[in-house]
């Protein structure tokens, strides 16, 4: 297993170095109609804050808008890291055709500088983004669990004010848990700290919310009750989450070009066996490779196709013939 990344060591702004990925989709209601939302989570790399948008597809536009949303809010991120979605490539594509757009030498530097980068991981390589899958995760179980118990009763501001009542929730987690139950330690750290620079917590309204308020006529006390199913299992999931890392502590021997492997791919039937020559690798800061280009020679018809060269983690692979 590879150290943690330069980002998430060195000190940076809140949100400057940022993972993300979409989850949902949840059900919202419009009149008589029933909608599809999606769930944008940005967590930063560094202060391990979380940030939820609301998007309603899941098309470039719609988070080119969202990511808009964030940055009017967060400020200025430096690198987003993210998976091949066709979302997020289409918005890097969006912003690489505007920007050369731009006559001017010197503006072109500064918003080379200034503007967001693009890190996608691997394909199939889901586990490179463990950093914000975590976080998807446990929102998002929490969250399907929770808007299961009004199965299209919400509408779009109230999942908005669902999701920003959540991200408040993780984002007032202990980052150590170390001291916490020693009665003569500091109050331990949360991202609400780093992020608001501000110690105390936002009370919620007042009021007792039951389950009645689910079918009543006030949707403020719909949301709150809610949060307040999300608080009480959000919390006891969390604590429970809380591991070491637990395979890939044993080095193995680096990937080498021409190196013929074994693909592992789920989607092929029965008896077939997808064989790759690598023609690249990528070694990262510690020497070690985890990431490789293949290169594929597919048969059609008795006539051998041209080349297609994929790239994969070595998790997915498995070694044929070692070059020698």
């Amino acid at each position: 297993m590879a150290e943690l990344p330069r980002e998430r060591v060195e000190v940076s702004a809140p949100f400057t170095y940022c993972g993300m990925d979409c989850f949902g989709p949840f059900i919202v209601k419009r009149a008589r109609k029933e909608l599809k939302r999606y769930g944008l989570l940005f967590t930063c790399l560094s202060s391990r804050a979380v940030h939820i948008e609301m998007i309603e597809d899941l098309s470039t536009d719609s988070f080119i808008n969202a990511l808009r949303c964030f940055i009017s809010l967060r400020g200025a991120v430096r690198k987003l890291q993210c998976d091949h979605g066709t979302n997020f490539v289409g918005a890097k594509n969006e912003f690489a055709k505007s920007l050369k757009e731009i006559d001017t030498n010197a503006l072109e530097i500064f918003l080379t500088e200034r503007q967001c980068e693009f890190v996608f991981n691997a394909p199939s390589a889901s586990h490179a983004g463990g950093v914000w899958e975590r976080q998807i995760r446990t929102v998002r179980n929490v969250l399907n669990a929770t808007l299961a118990l009004c199965p299209g009763r919400l509408d779009d501001a109230s999942l908005r004010t669902l999701f920003y009542e959540a991200m408040a929730i993780v984002n007032s987690r202990p980052l150590t848990v170390d001291g916490i139950n020693d009665p003569n330690s500091l109050e331990p750290l949360t991202p609400n700290h780093l992020i608001m620079m501000k110690s105390d917590v936002a009370l919620p309204p007042p009021g007792k919310f039951v389950k009645q308020d689910v079918y009543a006529t006030k949707r403020w006390r719909r949301v709150q009750y809610l949060i307040e199913q999300f608080w009480s299992r959000w919390k006891k999931e969390y604590l429970l989450n809380i591991a070491a890392r637990q395979k890939w502590h044993i080095p193995r021997r680096n990937l080498q070009v021409n190196d013929v492997v074994i693909i592992k791919d789920d989607m092929l039937p029965r008896g077939q066996w997808q064989l790759g020559r690598v023609v690249e690798t990528s070694e990262g800061s510690d020497g070690l490779v985890r990431r490789v280009k293949l290169q594929l020679g597919e048969r059609k018809q008795n006539q051998r196709s041209k080349p297609t060269v994929i790239e994969r983690p070595i998790q997915k692979l498995v070694v044929l013939i070692e070059n020698e």
